[in-house]
C-alpha cells in the first residue's frame, strides 16, 4: 500500500494515476474540500484528513509500505512543509515503511535565509537522511504544469509578465516526468538513499519562456519586465496585516531572484538512473495545450 500526501495536487494526482495504472494499492490523503473524484474513480482508497493533525497522520500511515510526500504548504510552511513531514517520517519508522519519497526543492541546501519553505524542506531532508529509513529525496526545479495558466493567458493576450532578471537560468521539468521519477524511485536501485536534483533537459533563460509560447501560438510576445521592487512593495504591504503572507512572499522573491537549473551532467545522471529521456518544456506545453 502506498500513501500519497498532496494527492489532489499537480504532482500527486499524476503519481496516483501512475500507481493505479501499475495496479498498486494507493491511499490518497486528501482534504474534505478538495476535488478527489478522479482518484476515487481510479480505485484509490480515499483518506480524508488534515496534515496539521497528528492523529490524522497516524491513522493514514497504518498498514502502508511506502510513503510519497508531495504536498505543498498552502502558505503554512511550519505546519505543512515541516511538522507534517517530520510526523510522516516518525510514523514511517513506527510502521516499518520500506521506502519514503520526499519532494523537496532545488536549492534547499543553499541557505536562503528569506525563504521559509526552503529552510523547512532542508530540515526535513536532514531528518529523513538520519532516520534510518530507505529514502529518495527529489529536488525539482520549476514545474512545467505551473506554466500552463500563463500559456493560456498568453494565447489570449500575447502578454507575458517577467519579474526580475530575464537572464536568470532555469530547468523546467515536465510534471509527468517528475511523477514517473517519483513512482520509480521506490524500485530503482540507483535512486535508493539518494538526493537527486530534477530538471528538464534544457537550461533555459527566463526570457526564453515567452519565446517558446510565441513559437507555439505563432504570436509575437509583449513582455512586461517588472523589477523585483514590485515584490518588495507587496511584502511591505502584507507585513502590515498578514505576516504569514509576507513570509510566503519571501520564498517567492527567492525563486524570482536566483537561478534554479540542473547541470547537464546532473540531467544525464538522472536519465541514466531512471532509463528514459526527459521531455522538453515545449513538448509538454504542446501536449497539454493541444497545439
Amino acid at each position: 500500500m502506498f500513501l500519497v500526501t498532496g494527492a489532489t495536487g499537480g504532482i500527486g494526482r499524476r503519481v496516483v494515476r501512475l500507481l493505479r495504472l501499475q495496479e498498486k494499492s494507493v491511499r490518497a490523503f486528501v482534504r474534505l474540500t478538495s476535488r478527489y473524484s478522479e482518484l476515487e474513480h481510479r480505485g484509490s482508497e480515499i483518506f480524508i484528513g488534515d496534515l496539521r493533525q497528528e492523529k490524522d497522520i497516524e491513522k493514514a500511515c497504518r498498514g502502508v509500505e511506502y510513503i510519497i510526500s508531495v504536498h505543498g504548504s498552502d502558505g503554512d510552511t511550519l505546519s505543512l512543509d515541516y511538522r507534517a513531514n517530520i510526523q510522516l517520517i516518525d510514523q514511517a519508522k513506527a510502521n516499518g515503511v520500506k521506502h519514503f519519497v520526499f519532494i523537496s526543492v532545488l536549492g534547499a541546501d543553499r541557505g536562503y535565509e528569506d525563504a521559509p519553505a526552503f529552510k523547512a524542506k532542508r530540515a526535513v531532508e536532514q531528518y529523513l537522511v538520519a532516520s534510518g529509513l530507505n529514502y529518495t529525496i527529489l529536488r525539482p526545479s520549476g514545474l512545467a504544469s505551473n506554466l500552463l495558466p500563463l500559456a493560456e493567458r498568453f494565447r489570449e493576450t500575447g502578454l507575458y509578465l517577467l519579474i526580475g532578471d530575464p537572464k536568470n537560468r532555469t530547468s523546467i521539468v515536465s510534471t509527468d516526468d517528475l511523477a514517473k521519477i517519483v513512482v520509480d524511485s521506490v524500485t530503482v536501485e540507483g535512486a535508493r538513499n539518494q538526493i537527486l536534483p530534477v530538471g528538464g533537459p534544457e537550461i533555459l533563460l527566463r526570457e526564453d519562456i515567452p519565446q517558446i509560447f510565441s513559437g507555439i501560438f505563432n504570436k509575437e510576445p509583449v513582455i512586461i519586465n517588472a523589477p523585483l521592487l514590485v515584490v518588495d512593495g507587496l511584502r511591505t504591504v502584507f507585513g502590515l496585516f498578514n505576516p504569514q503572507g509576507q513570509k510566503a512572499l519571501g520564498t517567492y522573491r527567492t525563486l524570482l531572484s536566483n537561478e534554479f537549473f540542473c547541470r547537464k551532467e546532473e540531467i544525464a545522471n538522472l536519465e541514466k538512473i531512471f532509463n528514459f529521456q526527459l521531455e522538453t518544456l515545449e513538448s509538454f506545453l504542446r501536449r497539454y495545450l493541444a497545439v
